[in-house]
């Protein structure tokens, strides 16, 4: 538990004092946002915000995540490794694309085979190595089974796997990059996403199966191979995006780029397959589901029908066309994902309560 709450502090600490040095330091080097010429007219006046804040807490979850170990003497467990492995590479990407943007002064930063073969690189490398490394009681950081708030059904073998989580990391780094448009949307949405997975990642630990012979009921335990650590990755990410809010809320000092975005994407994940509650991660994280699906609805209908369903996608962008402000916008969909993630809570633990 001390683990956990040194994590989050560190990395709240971290962010709040550091994005401010990042600001001054990106702001020195002309490293400013570049706005697309179709979007909302509104988000001219953003022109020039620094970019790349996701560098503030990717380094800011990586450092507060081995003081916890140092600090509370604890080993590094190689499942939350894993997951700031995953996070880390999908940031170098996104960190890639930030800054071909801001050199090339162009919305678009490295070539889409470019950027998808690094992300497919880190991906395919975080799913190999989470099938390795079994620990005392055979279990790995992954499964070769589905999951929703445990594995279930049969295995889909190794190679089936590396495709699902390639396809769940894609999918998720993606959908925080798309609902990354409007200022603290997609920092504040993932802060309760990562406060949910450190929730789960406790009661799992508590609940695990290595406990089996203190539990009341050993047959509702959880075989997850480092519960505890993912939930000390989840806090420190937590923290970290935390104190990176409030350099990231309305009006945005900085912007946190695909360099945040697609890292944030990952570590979810990451948590989420490492968690075994892969499925469970659509419900946790329905805000970034919900603004992928008007992308992909918004497109569709154009090649199918030649119509338009929203004004603009992604979702949010629609709404602010509409008339909405944009705080209005960032503070109804905040609450939009407070809802999912108190739903997603909810199904995690019916589902052990209905194992008892």
């Amino acid at each position: 538990m001390r683990q956990i709450l040194f994590a989050g502090a560190i990395g709240l600490f971290l962010t709040l004092v550091g994005t401010p040095l990042l600001i001054k330091l990106l702001a020195r080097k002309g490293y400013g946002q570049f706005i697309r010429d179709d979007g909302p007219r509104s988000h001219g006046s953003k022109k020039g915000t620094p970019t790349m804040g996701g560098i503030a807490f990717i380094l800011a979850t990586i450092i507060a995540y081995v003081l916890a170990k140092v600090i509370t003497g604890e080993d590094m467990r190689f499942s939350g490794v894993l997951v700031l492995f995953l996070m880390t590479g999908m940031g170098i990407v996104g960190f890639l694309d930030d800054y071909i943007k801001i050199v090339k002064q162009r919305s678009l930063g490295l070539r889409a085979k470019a950027k998808m073969a690094g992300q497919l690189i880190v991906g395919i490398a975080f799913a190999v190595l989470s099938l390795q490394f079994a620990d005392a009681r055979g279990n790995t950081p992954a499964s070769t089974k589905l999951s929703f708030v445990e594995d279930f059904g049969w295995s889909i073998g190794p190679v089936l796997f590396v495709v699902w989580a390639l396809f769940m990391i894609l999918a998720m780094s993606n959908g925080v990059n798309l609902t990354d448009g409007l200022d603290g949307l997609a920092t504040g949405a993932s802060v309760m996403v990562f406060g949910a997975y450190t929730f789960i990642g406790l009661w799992q630990f508590q609940e695990s199966c290595a406990n089996a012979a203190t539990l009341t009921n050993p047959s509702a335990c959880f075989v997850v191979r480092d519960p505890l650590d993912l939930a000390v990755v989840a806090s420190a990410l937590m923290g970290s995006c935390f104190g990176f809010l409030w350099w990231n809320t309305s009006p945005a000092k900085i912007f946190m780029g695909d360099t945040g975005s697609l890292a944030l994407g990952g570590a979810l994940a990451g948590l989420a397959i490492c968690s075994r509650t892969e499925f469970l991660m659509a419900v946790l994280g329905g805000l970034f589901v919900m603004i992928t699906m008007s992308v992909v609805i918004q497109v569709g209908s154009f090649k199918m029908t030649g119509k338009r369903v929203f004004r603009m996608a992604p979702l949010q962008h629609h709404f602010e066309l509409k008339g909405w402000s944009e705080v209005l916008v960032v503070v109804r969909f905040w609450i939009i994902q407070g809802m999912c993630v108190i739903v997603g809570l909810g199904l995690f633990y019916a589902g052990w309560a209905a194992k008892k």
